[in-house]
């Protein structure tokens, strides 16, 4: 027993205790899994209703993104501190009251300042799903309630695009929306009821208050600047005073990570080569499913005239084949290490980016589209798992939550990244992403940068992901050795890896 309390305050899997916490926690995160991408699919109808421009657009993906990558490890801190449900449902709340003002925006402005808002909640309740059940189930039954958590996710995560392209379809896109509010509701009154709660009496008594400022102004420096460039040109004062603030945020949190003494971000960790290029891998294979996510969805239906509906379940194959095939992609980076499957998976991933570039007006799903999609999954397939476990097992075990926070904070930074600077690298100028002409060489143009940064991920895997990983303060280790009951065995948010709850003792109140 690794010690979260006494046996009898833990629940147990198959009984009705612990069915509620799966449920709570399922539902929980599923709501911040399927906003992260499912607001995509209501884009174009998004900006007919507003005429917004393309920098509206990005900004109503990069709003809920930059809170949400800013925020996700303060979101952990917080409930190892102040207790994972109490954090937990506070973020369940959040993210309703966010989710309904933007079903109700009356305009583009509100409906952003929402989405920032919105991805505040998520990073508040994204970190306590695995944490609660790490906390509250007993020890023999945590892999299961994990392995539950992550296949169920799943689930959600490929009816969720279903769901939101139908109600985009049948009714408005404010339902996407909306819908968040009475299943958020459910989730907050079971977890009061049914969640025990937990927090770890060892977590550091002031938070890093300066690193969430200064890598928060950072973020939406870089952001801002990259997003107004098209339009307002290189040489304006607004962007060139949105970059400098951008980059003095991203200095300014290095020099405040390396002088805090309890850091949301322990550079030290960066000082194992095989942690610092696992993260290098992170940003460049999510920085390009970022503008996979934010553009290919845009292009079926603005380019090729696909229905909300179709364009929603177009990438539903890419969910169906990691819930098959993650599994036997950990199992095998367990045997053979993650540096051969890390390598390859970009590779396949930028083959179907190439396949992606080729889709245009009035291209067929199943000749155009479905290779693509189908080899996107696989590559994704043999590249999440080891990943994960790369960044996982290349650090001492006792740092594993600080580490899998740090590695999904790096893929969230990379998505928000991408979808500033595709467009603009793509040469999108002035144009309207929801004009088919402006768009089409737009989305070409970033479909290849987006398989050259894949490339440059695989590159970086073959030179500095090693066969075998050991912890700095351990002899070599296997992945299996490292993470015998890792949750990364079945994993389908494709916008970002799992997030692994660190092995703490905490205090359990029933």
């Amino acid at each position: 027993m690794t010690g979260n309390g006494s046996a009898g305050s833990l629940v147990r899997y198959g009984q009705p205790a612990g069915r509620w916490v799966l449920l709570a926690t399922v539902l929980g995160s599923g709501l911040a899994f399927i906003d992260a991408t499912v607001v995509n699919i209501a884009l174009p109808r998004i900006g007919v209703n507003f005429h917004a421009d393309a920098a509206a657009l990005q900004w109503t993906v990069n709003g809920y993104t930059l809170s949400l990558a800013s925020l996700i490890l303060l979101g952990g801190s917080l409930g190892d501190r102040f207790g994972r449900r109490r954090t937990f449902v506070v973020g369940v709340t959040w993210f309703a009251a966010a989710s309904l003002l933007c079903g109700l925006a009356p305009n583009i402005e509100t409906l952003i300042a929402a989405r920032v808002l919105q991805g505040a909640g998520g990073a508040l309740l994204t970190p306590g799903s695995l944490a609660i059940l790490q906390a509250a189930f007993h020890p023999q039954d945590r892999a299961k309630a994990i392995g539950a958590w992550s296949g169920l996710g799943g689930i959600a995560g490929a009816l969720g695009p279903f769901l939101g392209g139908w109600l985009v379809q049948a009714a408005t896109w404010r339902l996407v929306f909306l819908i968040n509010v009475p299943l958020a509701v459910l989730v907050a009154v079971v977890a009061l009821r049914h969640v025990p709660e937990s927090r770890n009496p060892d977590a550091a008594r002031r938070l890093d208050v300066a690193g969430v400022l200064t890598g928060a102004a950072g973020l939406a420096g870089l952001t801002y600047g990259f997003t107004a460039w098209p339009a307002l040109g290189p040489t304006s004062p607004t962007v060139l005073a949105a970059l400098c603030i951008g980059l003095g945020g991203m200095l300014g949190f290095l020099l405040a990570e390396r002088r805090s003494p309890h850091p949301m971000l322990p550079l030290e960790l960066f000082a194992s080569k095989a942690f610092a290029a696992a993260n290098l891998v992170t940003f460049a294979v999510y920085a390009a499913l970022g503008g996979v996510l934010f553009l290919v969805v845009l292009n079926l239906q603005v380019v090729a005239r696909f229905t909300p509906l179709a364009a929603g379940t177009a990438m539903l194959p890419v969910t169906v084949l990691m819930l098959l095939l993650s599994a036997r992609a950990g199992a095998l980076a367990q045997r053979i290490g993650p540096r051969i499957p890390m390598t390859v998976g970009p590779v396949v991933c930028a083959g179907a980016l190439l396949l992606f570039a080729r889709v245009g007006a009035n291209a067929s799903y199943v000749r155009a589209v479905l290779p693509a999609v189908l080899i996107l999954g696989l590559g994704l397939s043999v590249t999440v798992a080891p990943l994960t476990a790369a960044a996982l097992g290349s650090v001492d075990e006792r740092h594993a939550g600080v580490a899998s926070g740090v590695n999904n904070a790096v893929a969230r930074a990379a998505g928000l990244l991408a979808v500033a600077v595709l467009p603009l690298a793509a040469g999108l100028g002035t144009g309207n992403l929801t004009d088919p002409a402006a768009l089409t060489p737009t989305y070409r143009t970033a479909m290849l940068l987006s398989a050259g940064l894949l490339l440059a991920g695989a590159v970086t895997a073959f030179v500095g992901i090693p066969t075998k990983l050991a912890g700095r303060d351990r002899p070599s280790r296997t992945v299996a050795e490292t993470l015998p009951t890792s949750p990364v065995r079945v994993h389908c948010d494709i916008a970002g890896p799992p997030l692994h709850p660190q092995p703490t003792q905490a205090a359990v109140k029933g």
